[in-house]
């Protein structure tokens, strides 16, 4: 899914205010995962899963720091998770159905927190641009 001149302006207007709490925001959106698909826990089982936890806020940030590599790259977000890729199709095995679900939790807490920024040119980019990790992320699977 290849992002265009105006899906690429969007996101780079938007990212730094989420990279800038990421793990406020990371942390959020994890927990919003949790609550909706609870079967996403599977992977997590020494977490505390109630709400700002240590854990989820750590693993939070992670997501979001890993997606402003990607934000960074955005003319090659392979390149950018290529090592996230083998991680998760190697190591942990991440069934890659988790990753639209994940996506769509941070489009719902970016859409909560930055209601002013979030028009639907900013949905549609970043939704093209969580796809297209989460299809970088998946490139190894077999």
């Amino acid at each position: 899914m290849a992002l265009n001149a105006d899906d690429k302006a969007h996101i780079q207007a938007i990212w730094p205010s989420v990279a800038a709490h990421a793990d406020k925001y990371g942390g959020e959106a994890l927990y919003r995962l949790f609550l909706s698909h609870p079967q996403t826990k599977t992977y997590f089982p020494n977490f505390d899963f109630h709400k700002d936890s240590p854990q989820i806020k750590a693993h939070g940030k992670k997501v979001v720091d890993a997606l402003t590599e990607a934000a960074k790259h955005l003319n090659n977000i392979d390149s950018a998770m290529c090592r996230l890729s083998d991680l998760h199709a190697y190591d942990l095995r991440v069934d890659p159905g988790n990753f639209p679900l994940l996506a769509h939790n941070i489009l719902v807490t970016i859409a909560v927190h930055f209601p002013d920024k979030f028009d639907c040119l900013t949905h549609q980019a970043l939704d093209k641009f969580l796809a297209a990790v989460g299809c970088s992320l998946t490139s190894k699977y077999r």
